[in-house]
């Protein structure tokens, strides 16, 4: 491979193997050091380059893509504080399971330590966080070094992925010139002739990775147990690329309807939408109304665990406090478990493993579920109280008298087109969408950032997703988590992502009212809440947007207005967020008594 200068040959080698070896898309800052990346990036035809002007926002914009593509996307700064902004999005991808691969930018390293302008330690700069870290040689035109780049870069490429994916870290250093200036004899003509210079036919090393399955002595167990079960439950969490590989929702609903088990479906674990999901309530198998009605149901004897941790805390609470026996299926072998009850971890991806509880429940000869099945009953009719309850919610005229935000999120989901993409933010808006979205035989790809649960980055994940499908996206957030992110929004036009953003504004953190410090006054409004008084009105015409304030018994009509029309709509909602943390308690006080008046 021909350059003018050692860093431009770098840039390009580097470019050149991750792009043979897969690379699809890379998310750019711009900066001085990173320009033989820049430029070579820039340069290939072959890879889709997004420009970002905020590092912590291109990081997280590459977490969504790679959210919504299961595919790694490549970061790029320059050094110095640069890589520190990519930090948060980093952590968040290795808690998630969310492939990324991350170049940093670095001055020689004789500079470090010595205050030389724009230099800190990058060496692991991001800890444990990654699942592996490499410093690249000094650029030179030599055989060896330039072998060993390339095979870097295929292994790097490679450590993003298998059975526990996650972010990996490469620091670049260069020395000037970074820009492709001609420096005589930096590298010889006859270079770009060698194995190292051009590379080989196709990657220069090429990885499999497989997934962990178990032998059917390894099964066995689980089999006995669900077999014995007599009130088996299934629970999917939060779903990550890992878990996903290989896993039919079908194979799952089969199993379930063998053994007569409920399947929980977080709304972020790929199950509770989709045509598997039946409509008919004397077959339901998919259920999502768990959130308000759990603590009124019998324990399970044998519980089937997979995904991340489940949104839900009181399904949480009644796992923790069931004697059940509890398998854990995770495909890295890893524990995901705070509450410590789990019984059997089980080194498995869900996919192969459903597979083989199929196969094995195919073989015998009597399903253990009928039509008489009172463990199923009970969830069928705390599914209809919930529901019931839930769309007089709903209903126009109880919106007028009392707005919720529950209801905005359970419109979201109803009326989402069939395919979407839905970006859920953290604090109440996910929680809102785990107790109030129906199951439904939707193409719905539901997406939230429940790694390590923050407020950062939510706009620019979304819209990462986005930027990876022609589907419609939309994104609702709250107030707080709006404001933090509110450089994302300039992806909208450098990146051309259209979008429906659902602005739910109660003015503050509305989640600290579900804490007991809500009745410590002060500190509470001002260092919990914390209430800006913030109009958002004036970020649209900053970038270019479409705002419009809806009242909370008009939302519907918005919504589907915003759907169909092109562009970028933030639909901004005002609400009270002590009056909606009471009428959520009130709602499920009102499908507990409805729950229980249906057994007496």
């Amino acid at each position: 491979m021909s350059a003018p200068n050692r860093a431009t040959l770098w840039g390009r080698v580097l470019v050149d193997e991750l792009v043979t070896s897969g690379l699809e898309a890379v998310c750019i800052a711009p900066g001085s050091r990173s320009t033989p990346l820049t430029v070579a990036f820039a340069a290939h035809p072959e890879i889709d380059v997004y420009s970002h002007l905020d590092e912590r926002s291109a990081a997280f914009f590459a977490l969504g893509r790679t959210r919504r593509t299961g595919e790694p996307t490549a970061l790029v700064c320059t050094s110095g504080t640069a890589a520190a902004n990519f930090h948060p999005a980093v952590m968040e991808a290795d808690q998630a399971r969310v492939p990324l691969l991350v170049l940093t930018a670095d001055r020689p390293a004789e500079l470090r330590d010595s205050g030389a302008n724009q230099t800190v330690d990058q060496v692991k700069l991001y800890g444990d966080a990654v699942r592996w870290y490499a410093e690249l040689p000094d650029p030179e035109a030599d055989e060896r070094k330039v072998r060993s780049l390339r095979t870097t870069a295929g292994r790097a490429l490679a450590e993003t992925g298998g059975p526990d994916p996650g972010p990996v870290h490469l620091n670049c250093p260069f020395r000037k010139p970074l820009e492709p200036l001609e420096v005589p004899d930096a590298v010889p003509e006859a270079f770009a002739e060698t194995l190292a210079g051009a590379g080989r036919d196709g990657p220069f090393i090429e990885t499999e990775t497989g997934s962990m399955t178990l032998e059917a002595n390894q099964m066995r167990p689980l089999v006995r147990a669900l077999e014995d079960a007599k009130r088996p439950l299934i629970v999917a969490g939060p779903a990550d690329p890992a878990a996903l590989v290989g896993l039919e929702p079908d194979h799952v609903v089969a199993v379930a309807d063998w053994i007569g088990a409920p399947i929980l479906a977080d709304p972020l674990s790929n199950l509770r939408f989709g045509t598997h999901v039946e409509t008919d309530a004397d077959h339901r198998r998919v259920y999502g109304g768990y959130d308000g009605y759990i603590s009124e149901l019998p324990e399970p004897d044998v519980v089937v665990r997979f995904g991340a941790s489940p949104t839900s805390k009181p399904l949480r609470h009644a796992l923790r406090d069931s004697d059940a026996r509890q398998f854990l299926l995770d495909p890295a072998g890893a524990w995901r478990e705070a509450t410590f009850t789990a019984t059997e971890l089980l080194a498995a991806a869900p996919g192969p493993a459903f597979e083989a509880l199929l196969e094995a429940v195919d073989s015998s000869t009597d399903s253990t579920a009928d039509d008489e099945n009172e463990w199923l009953a009970g969830f069928d009719t705390a599914e209809q109280c919930h529901w019931g309850v839930r769309d007089d919610a709903l209903a126009p005229e109880t919106l007028e008298a009392d707005p919720f935000e529950g209801a905005v999120l359970a419109t979201v989901f109803e009326d989402a087109p069939d395919s979407a993409t839905v970006f859920v933010s953290n604090s109440m808006p996910i929680r809102d969408a785990d107790r109030f979205s129906r199951p439904r035989p939707a193409d719905l790809t539901v997406l939230g950032n429940r790694g390590a649960s923050g407020i950062d980055g939510i706009t620019s994940t979304a819209l990462g997703a986005g930027s990876a499908t022609d589907e419609p996206l939309v994104l609702v957030t709250g107030d707080l988590a709006f404001y933090h992110d509110s450089n994302g929004l300039l992806a909208v036009d450098r990146c051309d992502v259209d979008a429906t953003i659902v602005l739910l504004d109660n003015d503050g953190g509305g989640i600290f009212h579900k804490l007991p410090i809500e009745d410590f006054e002060p500190p509470f409004t001002e260092q919990f809440k914390t209430p800006h008084g913030l109009e958002f009105e004036a970020l649209g015409d900053l970038y270019g947007l479409e705002f419009e304030r809806v009242d909370p018994a008009d939302f519907a009509t918005a919504y589907r207005r915003s759907l169909e029309r092109a562009g970028t709509q933030v639909l901004a909602v005002d609400f009270d967020s002590e009056l909606n943390h009471q009428r959520r308690e009130t709602l499920r006080e009102r499908v507990c008594e409805s729950i229980r008046d249906e057994r007496a």
